[in-house]
């Protein structure tokens, strides 16, 4: 903007200098006076319009040749020490999720193993797989026995070590004939306008949902039979209500009715605790 006042002053006073001498020193009219005046401005006016495209150009041109070599080096600087903090936040970054990884992912899914594991030998009756076992033998250990009879021959020491348990020696009862497998059968699901009909409806942990129709007379039991008959063993399993959230009493003696069960009631199929069993 500076550029382009500055060649607009000095265009007009030129012109008007120049329209003044020669108007002076001619013997042309005041109509030819104002026609070399308007001449002039119209080259003014065209040489400031070619100033003001080109010299920005030209500027940035010739500023762009003689730029110091500093500049480059400093960019140069600029970019290394960039890429360095980079490079170390990315570091760190990946020491935190290691430590994360190793120090609260790991032990849970350590701990959600081990709970699924024992879940699955109480489900199958292998519970003793969890326990550490039991040594076999009596007495003192291999080490006191050595420290006890340091004088002994190893014939004696081979006796003592031969030691069975009092449980190996005795006899033991014969074992009794295993009961029979009791076989499940639910009474016949009675119709839906039949009297005193109650319609139960089972959620299982697996997300599926079963209906099935009783009567009020029937006793309680019938429900521990159907959850069995389903594929959820009582001894694991247990029947709770909806709301309040509590375990459904349930007996032989025990009717639909007397257990609360009046009307369309939904149960909820929930793990047994192991503390409270």
């Amino acid at each position: 903007m500076s550029a382009s006042k500055t060649s607009w002053l000095l265009g007009t006073l030129l012109i008007s200098i120049l329209c003044f001498v020669s108007w002076k020193h001619s013997i042309i009219d005041v109509r030819g006076a104002f026609l070399l005046v308007g001449r002039g401005l119209l080259l003014l006016c065209l040489s400031t319009l070619m100033v003001s495209c080109f010299y920005p150009r030209l500027r940035s041109l010739f500023s762009s040749n003689i730029r110091p070599t500093s500049e480059y080096s400093e960019d140069e600087e600029a970019k290394q020490r960039q890429k360095q903090a980079r490079e170390e936040l990315q570091e760190k970054h990946s020491e935190k999720a290691f430590s994360y990884q190793e120090s609260v992912l790991r032990p849970r899914q350590e701990s959600s193993m081990r709970k699924k594991e024992e879940r699955f030998y109480r489900m199958t009756g292998e519970a003793w797989k969890l326990t550490d076992g039991e040594q076999l033998g009596e007495g003192d250990s291999l080490g006191q026995s050595a420290q006890q009879d340091v004088d002994g021959t190893p014939n004696q020491e081979a006796v003592r070590r031969r030691k069975l348990p009092e449980s190996a020696t005795r006899l033991h009862p014969k074992p009794e004939a295993t009961p029979k497998k009791r076989v499940v059968v639910l009474p016949e699901e009675p119709a839906e306008d039949a009297e005193g009909v109650v319609r139960v409806a089972l959620r299982c942990p697996s997300g599926r949902t079963i209906h099935r129709r009783f009567l009020k007379s029937d006793s309680s039991s019938v429900l521990l039979d159907w959850l069995l008959k389903t594929g959820y063993d009582p001894t694991v399993y247990t029947l709770c209500t909806t709301y309040p959230r509590q375990p459904l009493v349930t007996g032989k003696d025990i009717s639909m009715g007397d257990a609360g069960i009046l009307t369309h009631t939904v149960l909820h199929v929930q793990e047994k605790d192991p503390s409270t069993t």
